[in-house]
């Protein structure tokens, strides 16, 4: 048997009973005995899990969902705890031994946090632990919260070069619109790809259940940057986590998002998948041809204008004239040096700052092609 690294995400609106709030705990059981059994069949197991907010707002008695920032995370404090307590629970009635951890999007944006973070997920794997993942809400600050879980589980699925994520909601798969407002709805088997999605008109919303935060499309967001990474991604019910061994045993059930080619270097990876691009550049034809055909740098004379405040070093995307991305990199120069040099020779940019300077505004090095 081949071992397979696999990530299931698990929501609120499956973790919780819809009418209180409160755990569904029968359904929690059936997620634990089947990602046990998974790990005893030799796949290594990693469980993203939300409801901390739920399970506090439970817990205290609040009717409704935290709407400040402040409240959120003190509910979220209340309910981290006891979640885990009832997973560890769950989890020791079995022999499997979990691990606790809290992510901030800190930890993929700085490059030694996002090693770190890789080293631990691999020996905690190796010593056959399961992960129970989730983001530090507690501490989180709004420009670097990650939103929702899904794109917290496809991180995770792309930092730990996962074959598979699952995504567990209240629905059994993708639909063509949602299919308890539209009984006409069509199921939707397979994606080739994410604009497919587009081409079909797929209806998809962008609101979660009444204790979540999630939404089909924040999945279809989380497929994209999981099959970027080359993870084969599936939406499935999860009020049945036993489907995802008879996915995983060839039963066509659920949707699935074929993976994209993986590359295979890490830092590139990271670029990628992991960090919020700052700003925005545009680029006329040739620099375009040059960064997708040609595998070359970016220089200041192919740069039409910018978008955005950033510092040397941070993310950006690289657009063609209409806007349309087609990279992202890390940028040799902050955003007002590239206002001064941008369309200018690489051997005047030296005379226009004032100061030595780097050759490139984007080394190959540090940008991968998006198109």
């Amino acid at each position: 048997m081949t071992t397979q690294t696999i990530v299931v995400k698990v929501g609120t609106s499956s973790l919780t009973q819809p009418e209180t709030g409160q755990l569904a705990l029968s359904t929690i059981a059936k997620l634990v005995e089947t990602l046990t059994h998974l790990g005893a069949s030799g796949h290594q197991i990693v469980l993203v899990t939300s409801g901390a907010v739920g399970v506090g707002c439970a817990r205290l008695g609040l009717k409704s969902r935290p709407q400040t920032m402040a409240l959120k995370q003190a509910v979220a404090a209340v309910g981290q705890g006891r979640l885990m307590r009832i997973y560890d629970d769950f989890f020791t009635s079995l022999q499997q031994p979990i691990a606790q951890v809290l992510l901030s999007r800190r930890d993929f944006v700085q490059r030694s946090c996002y090693v770190n973070a890789y080293a631990t997920f691999r020996e905690l794997l190796q010593l056959g632990v399961i992960p129970v993942v989730n983001e530090n809400d507690t501490v989180a600050v709004e420009e670097l919260k990650f939103g929702d879980n899904d794109t917290l589980s496809a991180l995770v699925a792309s930092l730990i070069e996962a074959d598979w994520l699952f995504l567990l909601t209240d629905v059994d798969r993708l639909y063509s619109a949602d299919p308890r407002a539209v009984p006409d709805a069509q199921p939707i088997a397979l994606v080739n790809r994410i604009e497919d999605l587009e081409e079909l008109q797929v209806q998809t919303g962008d609101s979660g259940s009444q204790w979540g935060t999630g939404g089909m499309v924040t999945k279809i967001a989380a497929a994209r940057i999981a099959t970027s990474a080359g993870v084969r991604t599936v939406i499935t019910e999860g009020r049945r986590p036993e489907t995802i061994e008879k996915i995983l045993q060839g039963e066509p059930l659920g949707t699935q998002f074929e993976p994209q080619p993986r590359t295979e270097n890490a830092r590139k990876r990271w670029i990628a998948y992991s960090l919020v691009p700052a700003g925005k550049l545009f680029l006329d034809d040739g620099a375009v041809a040059a960064i997708v055909q040609g595998g070359k740098s970016l220089l200041a004379a192919g740069i039409t204008g910018l978008e955005g405040n950033f510092h040397a070093s941070e993310s950006v995307l690289l657009c063609d004239r209409n806007g349309a991305e087609v990279a992202r990199g890390l940028v040799n120069y902050s955003s007002n040096e590239l206002q001064k040099i941008r369309g200018h020779q690489s051997d005047e940019i030296p005379a226009i700052l004032g100061y030595p300077s780097a050759e490139t505004v984007v080394h190959r090095d540090n940008l991968v092609v998006t198109k």
